[in-house]
């Protein structure tokens, strides 16, 4: 499966790029993660790709609260009693209160205006909702699928100490630079030791430069160092790790912006996606989480990680309704592969079939 592709007009020479890229990938970049991109369809061999992986990684989800849906529905009519029990289901999967609400106010909205009594009826018009719930803030597709690429597409990544962050920085580098990208890491976590280490360890693995100071140096100085090299090496795509110090907002916000006015210097539309990357088995914690990162930085996307060692995978769908930030990946296993650019009918089916 492809996540970036590089366009026609890029005429930089193939050595330059890190490798040649098959002549079908090379005219426009992928718009996964985007709902609909006209003219950006995906092959036959990433559609089925990306089915397996989603399937993969709701797993849990569905064999857990999702199950008890197939037997709701198992009757012919919907009786007026199953209400109750849709709702409980929805809220055990973590779906939430208010969203929960929303969805199932919407539902029987519809299905009494159209005279909608039966099982298989209800169950399409659940279906719709969920996937409307997951597409609403998706209102254009990531800013590695957006044609013109930037010169240098800048990325920051947040999120607290033990979501999978520097974990999920890996897969992204892994996928864009198998798709002929070149790309950089900075390790702008200077505040915790290991996190600096970790990512010099996946950046071995993965063959991708790791811009690194000392512990306890100024993340803007990396910022800097590592727009120097990313330049230096004309790549495509640099990615940054970030401190995720909640109980510090306000220090977080003024490394955030620190980070952001360098970065604007010579790229003022710059970053193009600020990323939070949440452990999804933590909940409606990572939905609190998601809140106050969100409040403090702007963030632009989530990455769910973990999402298959989860039986409460609606928190996706909490994560889209209370906050308006759409899902771009969701995490898929534990290995580099196991990443999945994030696509709501392809998550909504999986849940309900």
């Amino acid at each position: 499966m492809r996540f970036w592709r590089k366009q026609q007009q890029d005429e930089r020479a193939p050595e330059d790029a890190g490798q040649a890229l098959p002549e079908e990938a090379v005219a426009t970049p992928a718009a996964l993660g985007a709902d609909e991109q006209p003219g950006e369809e995906l092959t036959a061999e990433e559609q089925a790709e990306l089915h397996e992986q989603t399937e993969r990684a709701v797993a849990r989800t569905k064999r857990g609260f999702f199950g008890r849906l197939s037997g709701l529905f198992q009757s012919a009519d919907f009786d007026e009693s199953l209400w109750d029990e849709l709702e409980e289901i929805l809220i055990s999967s973590d779906a939430g209160l208010p969203t929960t609400e929303a969805v199932l106010g919407n539902v029987r909205k519809r299905a009494r205006s159209e005279g909608f009594k039966q099982s298989a009826q209800v169950r399409g018009l659940l279906r719709d909702q969920l996937i409307e719930i997951l597409s609403e803030p998706a209102t254009e597709p990531p800013a590695w699928a957006r044609q013109p690429l930037p010169p240098l597409l800048i990325v920051l990544v947040v999120g607290v100490n033990g979501a999978g962050k520097t974990t999920t920085i890996a897969k992204m580098a892994h996928a864009f630079k198998r798709d002929g990208a070149v790309v950089v890491l900075g390790a702008a976590d200077t505040f915790r030791a290991a996190a600096t280490d970790q990512l010099k360890v996946w950046g071995e693995r993965t063959g991708v430069r790791v811009v690194a100071h000392k512990p306890g140096a100024d993340p803007g100085a990396v910022v800097f160092d590592t727009l120097s090299a990313a330049e230096a090496s004309k790549a495509d795509i640099m990615i940054v790790d970030t401190a995720g110090r909640l109980h510090t907002k306000t220090n977080l916000m003024e490394e955030l912006k620190k980070m952001n006015r360098i970065i604007q210097r010579n790229y003022p539309e710059a970053p193009h996606e600020t990323l939070l990357v949440l452990d999804a088995t933590t909940g409606q914690n990572g939905l609190a989480q998601a809140k106050t990162f969100a409040e403090a930085v702007g963030v632009t996307g989530i990455v769910l990680a973990k999402l298959d060692g989860t039986a409460r995978g609606g928190i996706a769908f909490a994560i889209a309704h209370e906050l308006g930030i759409p899902v771009r990946f969701i995490g898929t296993g534990e290995r580099l592969e196991d990443l999945a650019p994030f696509d709501a009918r392809e998550f909504v089916d999986s849940l309900l079939t």
